[in-house]
């Protein structure tokens, strides 16, 4: 696995720990058990973080990744610029000549 699709997958794993907590936070808060909803919420919020760090991680990854591919994409564009206007300067000597 790559380390883009890790950081994906971590982060996607942070947002459902974050959403659980999250949940049982409302859960105790309406049961008046104040200290138990402050520690879910508390948990909730370092997964949150979590997800949120991951989720920058990938995208930095994947920005990268494209950046390279868009690099190799334009070198062989131009490649094939260069052959094709080479290509056409022999064509026209060889026009030239009959």
């Amino acid at each position: 696995m790559s380390k883009t699709w890790e950081h994906y997958h971590h982060a996607a794993r942070d947002h459902e720990k974050a959403a659980y907590h999250f949940n049982e936070a409302a859960k105790y808060n309406q049961a008046e058990e104040r200290e138990k909803a402050l520690h879910h919420a508390y948990l909730a919020h370092g997964h949150s973080q979590q997800a949120i760090h991951h989720a920058a991680e990938a995208a930095k990854l994947h920005a990268e990744q494209c950046d390279c591919h868009a690099a190799s994409a334009a070198e062989l564009g131009a490649k094939k610029k260069s052959a094709a206007s080479l290509r056409d300067e022999t064509s026209a000597k060889t026009a030239e000549r009959s």
